[in-house]
């Protein structure tokens, strides 16, 4: 890839907007690309190291695994454009346990703490963007725990696609359809249920004309029943 080209796509990252021509060279520089076949984790468990990591091609899930029982359960999806790992600014480590895997072919770069910090101070809009972005994953977070309390499996499912369609929405003739392809053990790290769990939501959706998984694909069927649904209303 040129460096035209890996500045071309930080660029396109949200928090990278203000530089200039010049940071934007310079950014790159300091961040050489790692290319990542499908499958490959690269941020591992107990790896240590204070990185802001920029997906700028292909699509990653993030992973924690408990430690007690080895379950995993996926925290969030990154797509290409967006960053993780942005507790690199709390002064602390990465979290045990938590990993990151690359779900299609996918070029990504990572930022050293002390580099961070020196884009910052140079350009404070950089550093309002992150605050804002670290403002909406606390929130995102409150509510998918708020969601693990206080809803059983069909509610987080629906909450869930609720959030996929909001996120990758495609309107097609069947329908709003989610243009990832989710399998059930996908679905099913993702709100914390078993196979058989996440199958019988799904079948219960299915059947109030809510929303459908055919060949991996959902779609939304009727979005006001699903809000309702999710909201606990059957």
């Amino acid at each position: 890839m040129t460096l035209g080209e890996q500045m071309r796509l930080l660029a396109m990252v949200d928090i990278f907007e203000p530089l200039s021509p010049e940071e934007l060279e310079n950014l790159a520089r300091r961040a050489p690309d790692t290319h990542l076949q499908e499958g490959e984790v690269f941020v591992a468990p107990l790896e240590h190291g204070e990185r802001l990591y920029v997906l700028k091609v292909g699509q990653a899930q993030i992973y924690e695994v408990d430690p007690h029982n080895g379950k995993e359960t996926m925290l969030s999806m990154v797509e290409a454009g967006q960053i993780f790992g942005e507790m690199t600014l709390t002064a602390q480590r990465r979290m045990p346990g938590v990993y990151a895997k690359a779900t299609k072919p996918s070029v990504v770069c990572s930022l050293r703490r002390k580099d961070l910090e020196y884009i910052i101070l140079s350009n404070p809009e950089v550093g309002l963007r992150l605050v804002r972005r670290l403002s909406e994953q606390l929130l995102e977070a409150e509510t998918r725990l708020a969601e693990f309390t206080n809803k059983d499996v069909v509610g987080r499912l629906a909450s869930t696609i609720l959030r996929l369609v909001d996120r990758e929405g495609v309107l097609t003739e069947d329908g709003t359809m989610i243009s990832g392809r989710y399998t059930n053990e996908r679905l099913g790290a993702m709100i914390g249920a078993k196979h058989v769990a996440v199958s019988r939501a799904l079948k219960f959706l299915r059947e109030a004309g809510a929303a459908e998984k055919k060949q991996r694909r959902i779609y939304v069927r009727d979005r006001q029943n699903l809000e309702r649904i999710a909201q606990g209303e059957r």
